[in-house]
């Protein structure tokens, strides 16, 4: 099939990829001209594991093909993606002026043959709707322009299209597998002439002919009408988001009373009804989408008089859980001031080298502010141009020249590199071996024999 991807973050360029990997006829559309350079060499401006190859696989079998040409992009689909970013405003709502401004050209360039034109973006809920009329209004202009002063009675045919709601479901770090491997595939829309065709393009994938395991039965298809297709998006990170708060909320107790969260976990998480997922105690939660999704399902509660109390404490835990770092710093060293902290890792979780909303950098503010000296060490802002926009704080290139001069470090993220490093070595290094584990990722006894005073979470 015949598809185009407008946007190249990481849900387009991922989306793009994969589908051409199983065969479909790729264009990727994006207004950044460095960018499609960048991509149409093979390489991809995001860290992915497996995209690269993905994409030079594609590029070279000739099924995926990079441009920041819309018009070309609408002519060649049969099924058009919206895949561009919808950033949280002050207010908490998603800005929606990218969607905004690729339904409108979409419509302006739409003309010949039917098409299916799907929200892969989260977007707000009620938004397929809008994205139709912002569509209609693009066609509405583009009639206009081509036969000026002549009224709407002799316009051209209306251009046949469908909106579909098709949210990802895809974690960073592991989108390429999360694509061939998903739990579901949801589907929302009004039109079963749509739907066939959304059904059509992910047969190879709801087969599993590109699974890890193949022997699975096949992933689950939902269709639904568009609403729904939207909250489903909205409301599994929001669970997601609340899990990790409350299992952060008993970690607390736990500290308070002696009990040692990992071992509770696993006892709850034992329980069918509850599971062993999302259940890592840390300092809270971060990155692109659980914070902005939570905080746009918030306010379209508000917005129709409903306070969402629940995902309002989530929230509210998390803030304050990025704060319990500090806490365990402090209770160790006493004053920070004239310190030197050493933070394992900054991207908000591993295997990507995303920044947004990260808890390293809420640490780093305040560390900064309490007057210590920050340092950090990841296995990939260490070896990128990302740690140029960074402020407040020394990356250094490996971790033993992190814990060198070190009052204390912190595990940020939990990168399986950190569990093999010369922790003996970077204990002889410090000033005080002191280890904040924000991840309750290491195990305790090994510190201890390194040399470390060992500080977990609710352990």
């Amino acid at each position: 099939m015949r598809v185009c991807v407008i946007g190249t973050g990481y849900v387009g360029l991922v989306t793009g990829a994969c589908l051409a990997r199983i065969g479909h006829d790729v264009i990727c559309v994006d207004n950044n001209e460095e960018k499609v350079k960048l991509m149409k060499s093979g390489q991809s401006p995001i860290f992915e594991p497996g995209l690269s190859e993905i994409m030079q696989s594609a590029i070279r079998e000739e099924k995926i093909h990079f441009t920041t040409d819309i018009a070309a992009g609408v002519a060649h689909g049969e099924i058009l993606f919206i895949a561009v970013g919808t950033p949280p405003l002050p207010t908490g709502e998603s800005d929606t002026r990218y969607v905004e401004a690729v339904a409108h050209s979409i419509g302006a360039n739409l003309n010949g043959g039917y098409k299916v034109i799907v929200n892969k973006s989260t977007v707000p809920i009620g938004s397929g709707d809008w994205v139709r009329m912002i569509v209609l209004d693009g066609i509405a202009e583009r009639q206009k322009t081509l036969i000026p002063n002549r009224g709407l009675a002799v316009q051209e045919k209306l251009p046949e299209f469908d909106v579909v709601s098709n949210p990802e479901f895809l974690r960073e770090g592991s989108a390429v597998y999360d694509t061939f491997n998903p739990d579901r595939i949801v589907l929302g829309g009004n039109s079963q002439r749509a739907i066939a065709l959304m059904q059509e393009l992910y047969i190879p994938i709801v087969e599993r002919q590109y699974a890890a395991d193949k022997s699975l039965p096949p992933v689950p298809v939902l269709t639904t009408d568009l609403s729904s297709a939207e909250m489903i998006k909205y409301a599994a990170n929001a669970f997601l988001a609340t899990k990790i708060s409350f299992i952060n909320e008993v970690a607390n107790i736990c500290d308070r009373v002696g009990a040692d969260v990992t071992k509770v976990a696993k006892g709850i998480g034992l329980d069918s009804r509850i599971g062993n997922k999302f259940l890592n105690a840390g300092i809270g939660w971060g990155g692109s989408c659980f914070p902005k999704d939570v905080a746009a399902l918030i306010h379209t509660a508000d917005d129709y008089g409903y306070e969402a109390q629940i995902m309002k404490a989530a929230v509210s835990v998390n803030e304050r859980q990025r704060l319990i770092a500090l806490e365990k710093l402090q209770q160790a060293l006493k004053i920070l001031k004239g310190k030197t902290v050493g933070l394992l890792g900054l991207t908000f979780k591993p295997d990507t080298d995303d920044m947004r909303d990260a808890p390293a950098l809420n640490l780093i503010e305040h560390l900064n502010r309490l007057g210590a000296k920050v340092k950090a060490y990841d296995p990939i802002v260490s070896q990128t141009g990302i740690r140029d926009g960074l402020t407040g704080v020394l990356v250094e290139t490996d971790a033993e020249r992190l814990a060198d001069g070190c009052d204390a470090l912190v595990l940020v993220t939990e990168w399986q590199q950190f569990g093999s490093l010369d922790y003996a070595k970077m204990a002889q290094l410090m000033n005080h071996a002191v280890i904040i584990d924000g991840r309750n990722f290491l195990d305790p006894d090994t510190m201890v024999r390194a040399g470390f005073q060992y500080i977990g979470v609710g352990r």
